[in-house]
């Protein structure tokens, strides 16, 4: 709380001298609003926003460690096993980019503040559960409320904190709320399964998630987009490129759902997606061309900083996802720990991403980067190449202890890196697009990356069924690491070439 007061004073300071520049693409709002705005609120603004992404980010910690029981108290079919894990990643990543562009047109606070409802509002209802499929559905619509407030936040944060180091620490604290949260899921979740069942923590979250909601109504700012209902209804008809949205959200839909089945039928998905794809591109061309609002501007993928940045976001993002299930279901189906146990021997990745974020947002004006990106994706590829050859008896602190520390120096770094670098390639007006760009590349990267390691998993278990079953686990377990360490020296090359030529991002502009 100390450091969020004295960052907040100097944030203060900054606002002011925010009003001395304009831009031409800069909103009226980033200067009128930010320095009406007392100390308490930004502060209770940061603290909601990172809230919410905390509260989000706990449940999918609740259902990594809690999987095992759930799927057998639910008595979900063995071939839906892992959907409670990735629909609701595939549900946020088909909405997000619709959700950015009404956030632009009517305002981020309504829409912040409904994304909030709905995502804790689906946690009770998951929480109460009684079949395998009601769960997956009250997680899939937990995942488009939760796009909601993703894009939102960014919004928020982008037209109420001046470029700098305020709006980058303010980035860091949306970034340190998610690991936080996924750890602080694994903890409460395995106590509280132990002691009184898995549904307990799911309420505790559901009901922070709409505490929260109830003092963004208060904290949030009002910005000059948001007007009478027919000026929303207006502005929601002339300023969203409802048709892109909609081929957008297709084609993420298809390709996400196509890694997650495997039946003939698969090659229908795979055609509509290869139809979806050139169509969204076509449209969002026309759209430019004409002059009308476009989704995502073609012109966008040609400035290499951009396109690598979501590339190297959706596999960082990917893999520190998969690290976490497989390193869990390690723990659980091959050393036969306890759900309590389980999330205590990952909660060291906790206090790394939390060390990570906060000086990432403090110093990433000082390095370029290049070095920041390449040098921690190296450091994080080391952690799936050590799950990758340990044995069923290695001590923790041989391989996966130091595995859990390496796993999140990407992805904790890549959080503030690439909203900064995505966010400063959209003007002010339209950065609720902006945060649902960077959130759509880490989510489709999650469920895709996640769809191939279960692909992978099941197929090498396969091949070793005549071993006993723990056995054959860890075979799979092994591959799908294997599999990991390769996207992580993929997202490396990447980062390496597509950010040559960026310098230190960041920066106060005068």
């Amino acid at each position: 709380m100390a450091t969020c007061t004295v960052a907040l004073t100097a944030i203060d300071s900054s606002s002011r001298q925010s009003l001395e520049y304009s831009s031409a693409n800069q909103s009226p709002e980033s200067d009128d609003e930010a320095p009406r705005m007392s100390l308490l609120r930004k502060l209770a603004v940061i603290i909601q926003l990172s809230g919410v992404n905390f509260a989000s980010s706990a449940v999918n910690g609740l259902v990594v460690v809690g999987l095992p029981t759930i799927t057998a108290d639910l008595k979900l079919d063995p071939s839906l096993a892992f959907w409670p894990t990735s629909v609701s990643s595939l549900a946020n990543a088909s909405t997000i980019l619709l959700a950015g562009s009404v956030a632009d047109s009517i305002g981020p606070r309504p829409v912040n503040i409904a994304g909030g409802v709905v995502t804790g509002a689906f946690i009770l209802a998951a929480g109460a559960c009684k079949t395998g499929p009601q769960l997956i559905v009250m997680r899939a619509l937990q995942g488009i409320g939760y796009a909601m407030h993703l894009v939102s936040s960014v919004a928020i944060v982008t037209h109420t904190l001046p470029r700098g180091r305020p709006r980058n620490f303010a980035f860091s604290c949306l970034g340190l709320s998610q690991p936080l949260g996924f750890s602080f899921g694994l903890v409460l979740g395995g106590i509280l399964q132990d002691l009184i069942g898995w549904r307990a923590a799911w309420y505790i979250y559901g009901g922070l998630t709409l505490a929260l909601s109830v003092v963004a109504a208060w904290a949030l700012p009002n910005f000059q987009n948001e007007g009478t209902f027919k000026g929303t209804m207006r502005n929601l008809k002339v300023r969203v490129d409802w048709v892109g949205a909609l081929l957008a959200s297709i084609f993420m839909t298809l390709l996400s759902y196509l890694f997650a089945i495997r039946d003939p039928k698969s090659i229908v998905f795979i055609c509509l997606i290869a139809m979806s794809l050139p169509l969204f591109v076509g449209w969002v061309h026309r759209q430019v061309k004409l002059g009308k609002p476009a989704l995502i501007p073609n012109a966008l993928w040609k400035d290499t900083a951009f396109s690598s940045i979501c590339g190297t976001v959706a596999l960082s993002f990917g893999v520190t996802t998969c690290m976490e299930l497989f390193a869990s279901l390690f723990f659980q189906e091959v050393q036969h720990l306890s759900p309590l146990q389980t999330g205590l021997r990952i909660m060291p990745s906790l206090l790394v991403g939390v060390a990570l974020n906060v000086t990432t947002g403090l110093f990433v004006h000082r390095v370029p980067a290049l070095w920041i990106v390449t040098v921690s994706s190296i450091i994080c590829s080391v952690a799936p190449l050590l799950m990758a050859v340990i044995k069923v008896q290695s001590p923790y602190w041989a391989n996966a202890f130091i595995a859990q520390v390496l796993a999140p120096m990407s992805t904790d770094v890549l959080f503030t890196v690439g909203l900064i670098i995505i966010s400063d390639n959209f003007p002010d007006n339209t950065q609720a697009l902006a945060g649902a760009v960077f959130n759509t590349a880490s989510q489709l990267g999650q469920a895709l990356t996640l769809g191939i390691m279960q692909i992978v998993s099941t197929l090498v278990t396969k091949d070793y069924s005549d071993k006993i079953l723990p056995m054959a686990r860890l075979e799979g377990l092994r591959a799908s690491f294997w599999t990991m360490f390769g996207f992580m020296m993929l997202c490396t090359l990447w980062g390496a070439i597509g950010l040559r030529n960026t310098g230190r991002v960041g920066l106060k502009r005068d």
